[in-house]
């Protein structure tokens, strides 16, 4: 009984944690650049109960199977999906959509660098393109005052033309970065990933290079959720969820009904 009740509430955990994970897709379903998670599992330990091979008592023909009870289940890690997500259009010359594989660089406030989806950069007062929360892009791109069109080529590098010029400048040139293992980079929010010892060092190189993705200038890339399949999966982890609470109920009244036959 014990065993059963111990089994069923590791499952009403493990649904509970799928199913937080799940809000957590859908509730970023617009947010730029973001990428799904989805959780896995494993089976506890078995306690044997009877071991392939040996003979029960009293008798010479060996047991051709073993007997084994599970313990049930716990969550063993989070994986996140680096899937492509849909490329929108915008009306901003300062969006970039990387399509293919690679990450912005993003210097954090503390120095560190960061890395991100999310190509919707803005200017600072004095030029510099930055984030959405005003960490500065690297390497740092700075557009002049003067400056009457930006334009951001494929391969990484953005041009501006001045005002009474008709020759445009290079302002710097986008780079990018990549892993061995992007989906062992730590997510710390606000769309940005820093390296772990499971992702492995950063490769940079410009957009285009082999193995990079191309930079697309007026275009931002959506988050790669799928509405329809994340609601298949949170109808799965809610009669997952139901079917443990029913064996919870279930094993309640059968040590009702133990309890019963020995007062009788």
């Amino acid at each position: 009984m014990n065993r059963a009740l111990r089994a069923a509430t590791t499952g009403l955990a493990a649904q509970q944690m799928n199913i937080e994970i799940i809000a957590n897709n859908l509730s970023n379903v617009n947010t730029t650049g973001f990428k799904k998670t989805r959780p896995e599992f494993q089976d506890l330990m078995y306690q044997t109960l009877q071991i392939a091979g040996s003979s029960p008592a009293g008798q010479t023909v060996q047991q051709p199977v073993e007997v084994q009870v599970g313990n049930g289940v716990i969550p063993v890690g989070t994986v996140r999906s680096f899937l492509q997500g849909d490329v929108q259009t915008t009306n901003n010359p300062l969006d970039i959509a990387i399509a293919g594989e690679g990450f912005f660089q993003i210097r954090r406030p503390d120095g560190t660098i960061a890395y991100s989806r999310d190509g919707q950069f803005k200017l600072t007062n004095d030029g510099t393109l930055v984030t959405s929360q005003g960490y500065v892009l690297e390497p740092g791109i700075t557009i002049p005052q003067n400056t009457e069109s930006i334009q951001i080529a494929r391969d990484g590098k953005v041009n501006t033309l001045l005002q009474g010029e008709i020759n445009p400048e290079l302002a710097g040139e986008v780079e990018l970065a990549r892993f061995v293992n992007p989906a062992g980079l730590r997510s710390i929010g606000n769309n940005l990933y820093v390296e772990t010892v499971a992702s492995g060092p950063p490769t940079l190189g410009k957009p285009g290079d082999q193995g990079f993705g191309v930079a697309m200038q007026n275009q931002i890339e959506a988050s790669n959720v799928d509405v329809v399949e994340e609601m298949v999966a949170m109808i799965v982890a809610q009669r997952a969820y139901e079917i443990n609470t029913k064996v919870i109920k279930t094993v309640e009244e059968m040590v009702t009904m133990a309890n019963n036959l020995k007062r009788s």
